[in-house]
């Protein structure tokens, strides 16, 4: 299992625990923290480490968190230099590994309540002790004048329980999002299909002796060997072939050509930034999200022409399951009424939403921006996309003013939101009433532990483990958005921006100084 770090700072929160008992009982405020300092430190050190890991991890959720984004699959770490730096060591090696069970343990010391649960002493939704603005005002203000963050820094912490902000500084102003506008992508997509949404890649009959392969969208279809161990496994060409192929054989067909439709989507196909290594060219059929070079993440050459090549793949696995196909694929429209073949379906657009949070995956983004515009009946472009966002997140009454939605990646530097509305959209995801948009909080990196921020927060232990939150990074810009458990038990969401960086890992440590400060805090 993960070094849990120092556990100083834990007992920070271990002696505010004991003030906030001690005031409740009427006794002295300093005779509880001396007392329990004793006591912590009679302990055995092994056990002290036992204790500090169960109580966090009950706290943040952090178990589920990695369940939950556990599944492996093709993701780009966007035009970022720290995120893609950290995509290079992504092996799957990390996340939580568990020893044999030692034995019944003592109950842990109460340092935090479970989330979403009141705290001793209190009853009620939401009942530990709210944070104020003149608190967490004393925590953010210093460390928001880091020399290190750019010109524009903004801010907004809001409180989920009780719905309103508790801590703002310049939250309305309008900045360059970098890949945080993903939650805003997340969002309209659920919103607008809903978690439980699927992408068909269907085959269809073209006419007499020809079929096609008419792409839906889906960014994660694969031609690879399917994925051991794996739940549930994304949608895949062989799987596809095989299916085909037994419908072929069944009507006696064993020699056809091929044609592929990759019209769900309209507009142009490569990104305003140009050909880049960090996105492929947006269609809605492509395989391995066009790599050409093995790879399953990270920047990587792409197929110019991903839909053609996705067709040339399929068409080798239908000639190694005996079917001929004669002559190269060509781009053809499906038929209006299609006799269908064969049908291969994604995962769950929850699935995706997971996915592409956790690791930046700006070929996801793209493609969810496309399934928003096509559920609002608008063109699956880049321009239809960007209205199709906007119309979803209007209709739940979320703050737009200044808003901007270039593409669904944050790759375009068009893009503006404010950090009021960053907040704002996990907030919305993270309330009762919303549960369609669970996704976008269950995808969000864990600091230190997973996705984009698995290598950082290092030595920051109030941080590492409890905050959970998307990164964005372009040159000169760097975003940080997300959720915490406060030291008071209570959950908060924070987006930090800052324009105008000259020192990438210097901003970086900055914001996750701001987010490791909300962490520590009891600030009343």
């Amino acid at each position: 299992m993960p070094e849990t770090r120092t556990w100083q700072v834990r007992w920070q929160s271990v002696q505010r625990s004991a003030r906030a008992a001690t005031r409740a009982a009427g006794q002295r405020a300093q005779a509880a923290p001396d007392a329990a300092r004793q006591a912590w430190q009679a302990i055995p050190r092994h056990t002290q480490q036992t204790w500090q890991l169960t109580a966090v991890s009950a706290a943040t959720g952090l178990a589920v968190a990695i369940a939950a984004v556990a599944a492996a699959g093709p993701w780009d770490s966007g035009q970022r230099t720290a995120e893609r730096a950290e995509a290079a060591v992504m092996d799957g090696s990390s996340g939580e590994h568990h020893a044999a069970d030692p034995g019944a343990k003592p109950s842990a010391p109460p340092v935090l309540p479970a989330l979403g649960g009141p705290t001793p002493g209190s009853s009620g939704r939401g009942a530990a002790p709210v944070p104020t603005n003149e608190g967490l005002g004393d925590a953010l203000d210093p460390l928001l004048e880091d020399p290190a963050l750019g010109p524009l820094r903004t801010a907004s912490v809001l409180d989920v329980a009780a719905g309103r902000e508790v801590f703002g500084a310049g939250q309305t102003k309008p900045a360059t999002p970098a890949s945080t506008v993903k939650i805003a992508t997340a969002v309209a997509a659920l919103a607008t299909r809903g978690p439980d949404h699927r992408i068909d890649t269907t085959v269809v009959m073209g006419g007499k002796n020809r079929i096609v392969l008419v792409g839906g969208g889906d960014p994660t279809l694969t031609a690879g060997a399917p994925q051991a161990g794996a739940a549930e496994q994304p949608a895949n060409l062989r799987t596809l072939a095989d299916a085909t192929a037994r419908a072929l054989q069944h009507r006696h067909l064993t020699k056809i050509s091929l044609s592929y439709d990759a019209s769900a989507y309209s507009g142009p196909v490569e990104h305003p930034i140009g050909p880049n290594e960090n996105l492929a060219p947006v269609t809605a059929l492509m395989a391995d999200e066009a790599r050409l070079d093995d790879s399953e993440h990270g920047p990587a050459p792409r197929e110019a022409d991903p839909a053609g090549a996705a067709a040339r793949t399929f068409a080798d696995l239908l000639h190694q399951r005996g079917i001929t196909v004669d002559g190269e694929p060509s781009a053809a429209k499906a038929p209006a009424r299609p006799d269908r073949l064969a049908t291969v379906r994604s995962l769950p657009l929850s699935a995706l939403v997971e996915r592409m949070l956790t690791y930046s995956d700006n070929d996801i983004a793209e493609a969810l921006a496309r399934q928003a515009a096509i559920g609002s009946r608008q063109p699956a472009s880049f321009a239809g996309a960007g209205k199709a966002v906007r119309t979803a997140l209007a209709r739940l009454r979320l703050p737009l003013s200044g808003a901007v939605f270039a593409d669904g990646s944050g790759l375009d530097r068009a893009d503006r939101v404010s950090a009021a509305l960053l907040s704002r959209l996990l907030m919305t995801a993270s309330a009762p009433d919303h549960g369609a948009l669970r996704p976008v909080v269950t995808g969000l990196p864990v600091a230190a532990f997973t996705g984009t921020l698995s290598n950082r927060y290092a030595g920051q232990s109030a941080g590492a483990g409890a905050v959970r939150a998307k990164t964005g990074t372009l040159t000169g810009v760097n975003t940080l958005a997300g959720t915490v458990v406060d030291a008071d038990g209570r959950l908060l969401v924070f987006a930090f921006m800052t324009t105008g960086t000259t020192d990438a890992q210097g901003a970086q440590r900055a914001l996750d100084n701001l987010a490791s400060a909300v962490a520590n805090c009891g600030c009343r």
